[in-house]
């Protein structure tokens, strides 16, 4: 089949419709057809031979080019597209090494066997480009929702016919009950697109939380204006689900704009969801307000929060504990992926028996350290002191605020704090010697001789041994196995020593014994520990 004149309109006429059917670019098919083309002419002058073909986009004429490009003399490989600089000069004036000479060769004749080639190539690159455009179409619609129609089921993943595509709705991204037949409608969140090498994958998702802000968004229209903001949401997909939101305008109340008339706005999502049962909460700043929000429909009485375990304990009445924690600790579950924190929840009869047993036990501690009476000892709790090291290093006035002690008493009172903990600091250290601690561990600064005792039953003896110890060794953390969490017990971890204190001991080990330039590490890190030890000081 030679390429005539009355074939040159033809093939511009064939890219444009291959191009409006596959939505690309008509370039892109003229292109694939310039390099099959091409192929076609090697197979004919000779594989060697850099063939180039040019169609031009107004008259569908093509030209065919035969390339030689100017090398090096001893870098010549290929005599049919490369030449030397002396050869060159009988065709180029002044050539360089680089310099490309072109001359057009007679069209070729395409047999039955390159047209077919020519059409796979061609086909090839049309399906290259197709995927392409469904890629970026796609990946731009990424956390979104998409309307689509059940095609198959295919070990219990749904592909779903997205228009210019399919997606796929895992089992695992399905609502429990839901079941789908072929040609049901369905509307799903399009949670990931990736480019595969057999075409874009389009991961569909119902369970995910977005899912649900992004239903609120369609039907709430403040939501979709910014005027109310969904601050977190947390669901156990088909079951029950809580999302809190907030309003930058003081006339609107964000509860009721997500409830709407007679309910109307929510019930339009739990249909949606197969009756997944939402709870509305205002969203607070206040971590203890928004977290007794949180918990609703359980009335809670008291809230203690640990910032920097970054844990929080939650008192309720007796008769609403089962309410708070709701069926299978699905309520306070909800709550703490809503809150990011973790909670404990007790009834305030436990809290009470806890409270009492923490008095009596810091009561004892100071009779049998301090050698008080019990009234006095209680006296010492009661004012908030819990340690030996507080009454020991507190400010005298705060000890004179106590009924019954004046500053003699008070000066008593720290002088037995501080000679019980120098005995019992001088008892920890000589054991920690006893056990082979070196004193360049012991000079090292802060390490307490408790600390150096424990490094040294857990055989840290040196600086160097202590510089080798991982922050997590120090510090303790947590590993998974086989998907279980397991607790890794820190050496340090009894005396609360947090892992970026562990992480800033071992690096001034590290410094000191000169395995780290601290010019080699990144300013940012420098900057931080900086910060921390002037915070510190």
């Amino acid at each position: 089949m030679a390429i005539t004149s009355a074939n040159q309109l033809e093939l511009l006429q064939t890219a444009e419709a291959v191009a409006r059917e596959k939505m690309i670019d008509p370039n892109l098919v003229v292109e694939a057809m310039e390099e099959s083309l091409a192929r076609a002419a090697k197979s004919r002058y000779g594989s060697e031979m850099d063939i180039r073909v040019s169609i031009d986009r107004k008259t569908g004429r093509a030209t065919f080019t035969r390339v030689r490009t100017v090398v090096e003399d001893d870098a010549l490989e290929n005599y049919q597209a490369e030449m030397t600089v002396e050869q060159a000069k009988q065709l180029l004036d002044d050539p360089k090494v680089g310099d490309t000479f072109s001359e057009e060769v007679p069209p070729v004749e395409m047999g039955r066997i390159a047209a077919q080639s020519a059409k796979q190539v061609i086909l090839q690159k049309v399906r290259e480009a197709e995927r392409d455009r469904q890629f970026e179409e796609f990946q731009d619609r990424a956390g979104t929702i998409i309307n689509g129609v059940v095609k198959r089921e295919e070990y219990g993943n749904v592909i779903v016919d997205i228009g210019r595509g399919e997606a796929i709705l895992r089992r695992n991204e399905k609502i429990g009950r839901e079941s789908y037949r072929p040609n049901d409608r369905i509307r799903c969140y399009i949670k990931d697109v990736r480019r595969e090498p057999r075409g874009p994958q389009i991961f569909l998702s119902r369970t995910a939380p977005e899912f649900m802000a992004e239903l609120f968004k369609m039907e709430v229209p403040e939501i979709y204006d910014g005027i109310i903001e969904i601050k977190a949401v947390a669901r156990d997909p088909g079951s029950r689900a809580k999302i809190a939101v907030i309003s930058y305008d003081n006339s609107i109340d964000p509860v009721g704009a997500c409830v709407g008339m007679r309910g109307s706005r929510v019930q339009a999502v739990v249909n949606e969801l197969q009756g997944e049962k939402i709870d509305i909460i205002p969203w607070n700043e206040d971590q203890a307000t928004f977290l007794v929000n949180a918990l609703q429909p359980a009335e809670v009485s008291k809230v203690v929060i640990d910032e920097e375990a970054n844990r929080i304990e939650v008192v309720v009445p007796d008769e609403q504990l089962s309410l708070a924690i709701g069926r299978r600790g699905q309520n306070v579950r909800l709550a703490s992926q809503l809150t990011g924190l973790d909670i404990d929840i007790m009834t305030e009869a436990e809290e009470s028996e806890r409270r009492q047993a923490e008095f009596a036990e810091r009561t004892k501690l100071f009779m049998d350290t301090l050698d008080l009476d019990e009234f006095f000892a209680q006296l010492l709790v009661s004012e908030g002191f819990t340690s030996l090291e507080e009454v020991a290093y507190v400010e005298q006035d705060e000890l004179l605020v106590i009924d019954g002690v004046d500053e003699g008493t008070a000066a008593e009172l720290q002088a037995r704090a501080r000679d019980y903990l120098e005995a019992q600091n001088k008892k920890a250290l000589d054991h920690a010697r006893e056990l082979g601690v070196e004193d360049s561990l012991v000079e090292f600064e802060g390490l307490t001789p408790q600390m150096l005792e424990a490094l040294a039953e857990d055989s840290v003896k040196t600086l160097e041994d202590f510089a080798t110890c991982a922050d997590w060794e120090l510090a303790g953390g947590w590993t998974t196995e086989n998907g279980e969490r397991k607790k890794d017990e820190g050496v340090l971890e009894k005396f609360d020593v947090s892992l970026e204190e562990a992480q800033h001991l071992v690096m001034t080990a590290r410094i000191q014994l000169g395995w780290v330039d601290p010019a080699d590490l990144e300013p940012e890190v420098v900057a931080e520990e900086t910060t921390e030890e002037e915070a510190e000081a």
